[in-house]
């Protein structure tokens, strides 16, 4: 890949914090007094991202970090804390906004990604950019690409979420609109080609 090509998307540090900032100001946005279609399209939006997040960081850049980590007991447990995030996700998923537990389920889903993103933003980001400077472009146009991957079939889901968590909620509204002009750069960025780094799939 050139340098041209990479320096058109973040970075993966800069990705992965632009991902924290979307997901935390997404909680924020949570009331528990809400009307339940609301609700449901924030919490929606905040596990889907979160699971796209987490995806990528899998794939792409834990792989890349073990690469030059000579301790990578932080990857571990960062590793152990998306399988908690999951799980946490998947009560969200099956329950209905009216259910008993969940404004308290998703507070606890918010601790720990809270928790998580303070490791990485503290810890291992600050890593990454010691110890890959030179990669960190590449990697970014390559989550970028695998983004759009992942978000691809699941576009009508977002859009109905986030038009629900938009419902009279004019800071919703605005998230909307920084979403949608996101998923529009990254498809603009499909069409760019660059030799296969990455060849994971859906």
């Amino acid at each position: 890949m050139t340098n041209i090509v990479s320096r058109l998307f973040p970075t993966a540090t800069n990705m992965i914090r632009l991902d924290h900032t979307h997901v935390l100001s997404t909680f924020h946005q949570y009331k528990a007094g809400a009307p339940e279609r609301v609700k449901k399209g924030l919490v929606n939006t905040i596990c889907t991202a979160l699971e796209i997040h987490a995806q990528l960081e899998e794939e792409i850049f834990y792989p890349e970090m073990r690469k030059v980590c000579e301790d990578d007991e932080r990857i571990t447990k960062a590793l152990e804390e998306h399988s908690e995030m999951r799980r946490l996700i998947g009560l969200l998923r099956a329950m209905e906004p009216e259910a008993r537990d969940y404004d308290e389920t998703l507070s606890a889903l918010m601790r720990d990604v809270m928790h998580h993103v303070a490791d990485e933003e503290t810890i291992l980001l600050p890593t990454a950019e010691k110890l890959l400077p030179d990669r960190l472009g590449e990697l970014g146009a390559q989550m970028t690409k695998r983004r759009l991957q992942l978000a691809g079939p699941r576009t009508g889901e977002i859009a109905l979420d986030m038009g629900r968590a938009a419902s009279g909620n004019t800071a919703a509204i605005a998230m909307v609109g920084l979403a949608a002009a996101g998923l529009l750069l990254a498809r603009r960025s499909g069409h760019l080609r660059w030799p296969h780094a990455h060849h994971a799939r859906t």
